[in-house]
């Protein structure tokens, strides 16, 4: 007589059963973490703003956050002002930092639809910063950043990260020696048109001396990720020059 754990329907109902237990355990992993994974992503983007405009634990060469437990305190210290631009409408909204990029980009691709802008106004030492978000792809996937721009769509830092570019090459968008080349950087030519920052291969100018010719250096064998990182510059912070007109045109009335 055989054993009814041998048979074919024992084996298949005793697999669905471990499926439904086991799905059942990974939902209530995933719901509960999830609150601490929504801060953690929170926090994230506060150190990210703060790094752009200056507001960093960085070393001679090493790029650093300030703490998870300092970034708060310090967002709140720091940014005077959260914008959100619809149609170059700017209003204050303290949950600006919250608007996901990479689904108002993809949101914008429909004619109808107004992309949500979030811009931090934030004070350091007596100046003010205006940090806007860009998103786009590199080699792999994709990769994002903050700017921090004065009045004149002047850099005065930036932040870069990526999702998973190569080790050493296009992941180096991350490092120091890359990001602090951008400070000073000038988005706007002589006559006040936007051109955007282009990372260069073969640039003239590889000590970075020259704030107006709108290009940095490239990394070495990383030309598809400078090109990504080009590209959404130039899209995503052309958005945002109306506003600043708008700043200059205040400042003459």
């Amino acid at each position: 007589m055989s054993n009814k754990t041998d048979s074919n329907i024992y084996t298949i109902l005793f697999a669905i059963g471990m499926v439904v237990v086991v799905g059942a355990l990974l939902a209530f992993t995933a719901a509960s973490l999830k609150p601490n994974i929504t801060e953690n992503k929170r926090i994230e983007k506060q150190q990210n703003i703060l790094y752009a405009m200056g507001v960093n634990e960085n070393d001679e060469t090493s790029a650093v956050f300030i703490s998870a437990t300092e970034a708060p305190e310090a967002f709140q210290s720091f940014i005077k002002k959260q914008l959100v631009i619809i149609d170059g409408v700017a209003k204050e909204d303290d949950q600006a930092y919250l608007i996901d990029i990479k689904k108002e980009k993809s949101a914008a691709k429909d004619p109808d639809y107004s992309r949500k802008l979030p811009l931090f106004v934030g004070e350091r030492e007596g100046k003010t910063y205006y940090v806007a978000p860009i998103y786009g792809k590199g080699l792999w996937d994709a990769i994002w950043g903050y700017v921090a721009l004065d009045e004149n769509m002047v850099v005065q830092g930036a932040y870069f990260d990526h999702k998973g570019e190569t080790p050493g090459l296009g992941a180096n968008i991350k490092q120091r020696f890359f990001m602090d080349d951008f400070y000073g950087e000038h988005l706007l030519t002589e006559n006040g048109a936007f051109k955007g920052i282009t990372v260069a291969k073969g640039n003239a100018d590889p000590k970075n001396l020259d704030k107006t010719d709108n290009e940095v250096d490239a990394i070495a064998g990383a030309t598809i990720t400078g090109d990504g990182v080009t590209a959404m510059i130039k899209s995503d912070l052309k958005l945002y020059k109306p506003y600043f007109d708008s700043l200059k045109t205040q400042k003459t009335n």
